[in-house]
C-alpha cells in the first residue's frame, strides 16, 4: 500500500480520471445553484443532476471532481454522529466519476479496481464488494472480466444496492467497494457478514448505474414500471476522508493529515498532553469537524443566523463554542484554529484563501454573541435538568426547553447535547407547540397586519405620534454627540410586521425615540453597534430611514426578549466610527490634493466612506 497524504490522495484520483479522458470539473459551491429541493450539496453528482435528467448538456461525455458536501438535514444528517464516530462528518469531500452516456458498468468497475489497487496500492486481498442481487451483469464483471473471487461479492438487496433520485425517474443498481479491516477472519465469512452489515468491512466507494426510468412508484422493486434509458449513465462517489484513513493506516478519519493537524492546533491552545487529549478526544473531533465546515460555508457565502442554511453555520460554530467551553476556553478561539483550516485545505480550495480574512471575522463575532449567552444559558438548564434527577425524571418539557432557546439563546441542538450527556432527553413536540404559541403571542400583525414597506413604516410613525411616543418631528436623530445613549424601545418590526416582542436569533427593526446610530448619507455607510435591555442585546448592523421622521435599526437578536416599551441603551461601535472618521477625512484632503495637482475645475461627483476603504469619484477631461 502507497502512502499519501490527503492532497496527494485527492490528486491522483484526479489524475488518473483524466488520463482515462474525462474532464476534471471544479467543485460547486455547497449552495446548490440547480437545486431548491436541498439545503446544501450533499453528493458529488448534484452539478450533474439535470445532465442526467436529460435537461442539460455538456461538450465532455465524462467528468471527474472532488466535491465539497455538506450533511446536515433529512435523511443525511449525521451531526448527532459527529465526535463519538470515528468516520461522521458534517462536512467532507466526495470523489466521483461521471459518465453521461459513455462507458457502462464494465468500465467504471475496472476504473475502479485499477484505480485502488495500482494507484493506491491497496491490497486485493482486503477488498469485498456488493452488487445488486438482480444485477448478473455487474456481478460477471467483476468475477469473469476483474477476476475477483466469487466469495468477495456479495448479491444484496435494494435497500443497499439500488439508487432512485425520488419514486420515479432515473434509478439504477449499485456496486460498492468495501475495505476488510479484519482479513484474517477468513474468506469464507465474508459474503454472510456483508450481509449481515458487519462492522468488519468499511464502505470507500459506491457505483451508481443510471439505467432505468421508473415510470411510477414502485416500492417492491419488481421492476415493472423499469424502462432502458436510451444513455445510461454512472455515478460514483468515495469519500476522501475514509480512503484517506485506509491508505495512511488509521482507525478513524480524525487521526488522518486532514483533521490531525487542526486537532493538535486547538491542543496547542489548550495546553493538554497527548494523554488529556484523547481523554477529550470527542470535543477535539466536535471542533475540527465544525470549523471546517464553517470555513467552507462562509467561503461559499454561508453567513450565521437565524433561519435556513445560515442557522446550520450558526449551529457549527455555536456547537464547536461548546464543545470548546468544556475543554476550558472561556474567549473566542475558532479564528486561530480556522487558520489551521485554510493552511489544510487552501492548497486545493483557493477561496479560503482569498476570502481568509471575511470567514475569521464571522467566525469570532458569532462565537463572541454565544459567549454573552452561554454561561447563563447553561447554568439554567443544569438547574433545570438537577431538578429533573432530583423528581425521578427523564425528560424536559417543550416549553422549558422553548425558554432556554427564545430567552437566553441557547440552541435547541446544545440543550438536546447536554440533556444527552446527563441521561436525559427533551421533548421535542412539546417544544414545537411553544414555538407556534409563541409566534401567536408575540402579536405579529395584531395592529395593521402585514402592509407594503412604504405603508407600514407611514402607519408605524403615524401610531407613534398618536400614542404621544414621538413628537411632530419624529425620532431625534444626533449622530454627533455621544455615542451612547439611553431610551425606550418604541416599535419593534420582524418580517414586515410590528411585533410586541421578539425572540433571540429574530431579524428585527427596533424604533428608538433618540438615537446615535448615523443613517448612510452622502456616501457614508451607517453605523453599527448595538441595543441593550434588560437580559437582552441586539446586534445592530444597518441603520435606515424608510421615511422622513422614522429612523429603524435593523440587527438580530443575540440574547433574550426585547419587548415594547423596554429601557434601553444604544451603543455605537465607537472604533468603526473612528475609522469611517478617519476616511471621511480623507476624501476631503484626496479631493485637495486633485484640485492641487489637476486644476481647480475638479468636482466630487460621488463617494463611499466605509471603515476599511474609501471611494472618490471625480470629473477631470483628460486622463490622471
Amino acid at each position: 500500500m502507497k502512502w499519501m497524504t490527503s492532497a496527494e490522495a485527492r490528486e491522483a484520483f484526479l489524475d488518473f480520471f483524466e488520463e482515462m479522458g474525462h474532464r476534471r470539473v471544479p467543485s460547486s459551491s455547497l449552495v446548490p445553484g440547480n437545486d431548491p429541493t436541498l439545503l446544501f450539496t450533499n453528493a458529488g453528482m448534484v452539478q450533474f443532476k439535470d445532465v442526467f435528467l436529460g435537461l442539460d448538456k455538456r461538450d465532455y461525455p465524462r467528468a471527474t471532481t472532488s466535491q465539497k458536501c455538506m450533511r446536515v438535514s433529512g435523511k443525511h444528517n449525521d451531526l448527532e454522529n459527529v465526535g463519538p464516530s470515528p468516520r461522521h462528518h458534517t462536512f467532507f469531500e466526495m470523489l466521483g466519476n461521471f459518465s453521461f452516456g459513455d462507458y457502462f458498468k464494465r468500465d467504471a468497475i475496472r476504473y475502479a479496481y485499477e484505480l485502488l489497487t495500482k494507484v493506491y496500492g491497496l491490497p486485493e486481498n482486503r477488498l469485498a464488494f456488493t452488487v445488486y442481487e438482480n444485477d448478473d451483469e455487474a456481478y460477471n464483471v467483476w468475477i469473469n472480466d476483474i477476476g475477483v473471487d466469487p466469495k468477495r461479492v456479495a448479491r444484496m438487496g435494494s435497500k443497499t444496492n439500488f439508487w432512485q433520485m425520488a419514486d420515479t425517474g432515473p434509478c439504477g443498481p449499485t456496486s460498492e467497494i468495501h475495505w476488510d479491516k479484519t482479513p484474517e477472519a477468513g474468506v469464507e465469512t465474508i459474503i454472510p457478514l456483508m450481509q449481515a452489515e458487519d462492522d468488519r468491512f468499511l464502505e470507500l466507494w459506491n457505483l451508481v448505474f443510471m439505467q432505468y426510468n421508473r415510470t411510477q412508484p414502485d416500492p417492491a422493486h419488481t421492476g415493472q414500471f423499469d424502462e432502458q434509458l436510451p444513455a445510461p449513465g454512472v455515478d460514483t462517489g468515495m469519500g476522501l476522508e475514509r480512503v484517506v484513513s485506509v491508505i495512511q493506516g488509521v482507525k478513524a478519519n480524525y487521526e488522518t493529515d486532514l483533521f490531525m493537524p487542526i486537532i493538535e492546533a486547538t491542543q496547542r491552545l489548550t495546553g493538554h498532553t497527548d494523554a488529556e487529549r484523547d481523554a477529550n478526544i470527542v470535543p477535539y473531533r466536535v471542533i475540527a469537524d465544525h470549523i471546517r465546515a464553517a470555513v467552507f460555508l462562509i467561503a461559499d457565502g454561508v453567513l450565521p443566523g437565524p433561519k435556513g442554511r445560515n442557522s446550520v453555520c450558526r449551529l457549527v460554530i455555536r456547537r464547536a463554542a461548546r464543545f470548546g467551553a468544556k475543554l476550558g476556553f472561556n474567549e473566542p478561539f475558532l479564528a486561530t484554529v480556522a487558520d489551521t483550516v485554510i493552511d489544510v485545505m487552501g492548497g486545493h480550495y483557493a477561496e479560503l484563501v482569498e476570502r481568509a480574512d471575511a470567514i475569521k471575522r464571522a467566525i469570532t463575532k458569532e462565537e463572541i454573541y454565544f459567549r454573552r449567552t452561554l454561561d447563563r444559558g447553561l447554568a439554567e438548564l443544569n438547574e433545570m435538568l438537577d431538578d429533573l434527577q432530583s423528581r425521578g425524571e427523564t425528560q424536559l418539557v417543550g416549553d422549558r426547553a422553548f425558554y432556554l432557546k427564545a430567552t437566553l439563546g441557547l440552541p435547541l441542538e446544545v440543550i438536546q447535547d447536554v440533556a444527552e450527556e446527563r441521561g436525559a432527553t427533551v421533548d421535542l413536540d412539546g417544544f414545537r407547540r411553544a414555538e407556534e404559541q409563541h409566534a401567536l403571542d408575540s402579536g405579529g400583525g395584531k395592529a395593521m397586519g402585514k402592509l407594503e414597506a412604504v405603508d407600514l413604516y407611514n402607519a408605524v410613525l403615524s401610531q407613534l405620534k398618536d400614542e404621544g411616543k414621538l413628537g411632530e418631528s419624529g425620532v431625534v436623530y444626533d449622530p454627533y454627540g455621544d455615542t451612547t445613549m439611553d431610551d425606550r424601545v418604541l416599535a419593534l418590526i420582524v418580517d414586515g410586521q410590528r411585533v410586541e416582542r421578539a425572540m433571540t436569533g429574530d431579524r428585527v427593526e427596533v424604533v428608538l425615540g433618540y438615537t446615535p446610530f448615523y443613517v448612510e448619507a452622502g456616501g457614508q455607510v451607517s453605523d453599527t453597534g448595538r441595543i441593550i435591555g434588560d437580559s437582552w442585546e441586539l446586534a445592530v448592523e444597518d441603520v435606515r430611514r424608510p421615511v422622513g421622521g422614522l429612523v429603524v435599526h435593523l440587527g438580530e437578536v443575540v440574547a433574550g426578549t426585547p419587548r415594547e416599551g423596554d429601557d434601553a441603551r444604544a451603543e455605537v461601535d465607537a472604533e468603526r466610527r473612528a475609522a469611517i472618521t478617519r476616511n471621511h477625512t480623507g476624501t476631503h484632503l484626496l479631493h485637495a490634493a486633485l484640485r492641487h495637482r489637476l486644476g481647480n475645475h475638479v468636482q466630487q461627483r460621488g463617494s463611499l466612506v466605509a471603515p476599511d476603504r474609501l471611494r472618490f469619484d471625480f470629473t477631470h477631461d483628460a486622463r490622471v
